[in-house]
């Protein structure tokens, strides 16, 4: 069976596609930093009949990294990885004059080294550098915000949009991978209710299952490495 890693798991965007891969008999090893939600996710995934490696822990320690590699090459490869974990880096978000530095470094620490730093060690599982693994994909959750200047997302976006660089220049770098960056849109996630909290519009944000289908036609399709938009492979449009 295939073998994906999927980080920020446990609920949102990560769950949904860690549940269609469920589905589709993909073998799993799933990140999220609260360990009660994260393993009532796996008890509820392994309902499909696949193995669900559940592993608390935070992606910006490269420990907790060395080990979700680990787990996937212990179930026999890595065929995916999927970096969706993410800090804000206020929340609510603030506008720039009111950002704390440390709030900015913990964004780029989550969603930009942290992100690095598990494909770095993945690598050679990706390559199929190990006999019976790969090429494998990566897939980086990107964002709107790391295009559009939206007023107190700046943090946020500003590293998103390192994250974009990050992941144009590794399949560059990387040509007998797919490498992908994907926008999938706003989603109604506790993510957005801690960004925006009370926003009046949050109720009419899709469900992060409503994506979902982009991210299987990338799988299905295989197209050249890029950034791609969740409604542009939904809809074409």
């Amino acid at each position: 069976m295939p073998v994906a890693i999927i980080t920020g798991a446990s609920k949102g965007l990560g769950r949904a596609l860690a549940e269609a891969l469920a589905r589709r008999g993909w073998d799993l090893v799933l990140d999220a930093r609260t360990e009660s939600v994260l393993a009532k996710t796996a008890e509820e995934l392994r309902r499909h009949g696949t193995r669900v490696v559940a592993l608390p822990g935070d992606v910006t320690r490269a420990g907790h990294r060395e080990v979700l590699v680990a787990a996937a090459k212990e179930l026999g490869s890595l065929d995916l990885l999927v970096s969706n974990a993410s800090a804000l880096g206020a929340e609510p978000l603030v506008p720039l004059a009111a950002l704390p530095l440390s709030g900015l470094r913990e964004a780029l620490e989550t969603n930009v080294v942290a992100a690095l730093g598990l494909v770095q060690e993945a690598l050679p599982l990706l390559r199929g550098d190990t006999p019976g693994t790969g090429p494998g994909a990566v897939i980086a959750v990107s964002s709107d915000a790391a295009r559009e200047a939206y007023p107190t997302w700046g943090g946020y976006g500003a590293s998103k949009a390192a994250l974009d660089l990050l992941i144009g220049v590794l399949a560059v770098e990387e040509p007998g991978l797919r490498v992908w960056a994907v926008d999938p849109g706003d989603m109604r996630t506790d993510l957005y209710e801690a960004a925006v909290p009370g926003d009046g519009d949050g109720g009419a944000r899709p469900a992060p299952e409503s994506v979902v289908p982009a991210f299987l036609r990338l799988l299905d399709e295989r197209p050249a490495s890029g950034r791609y938009e969740a409604t542009v492979l939904t809809t074409g449009r």
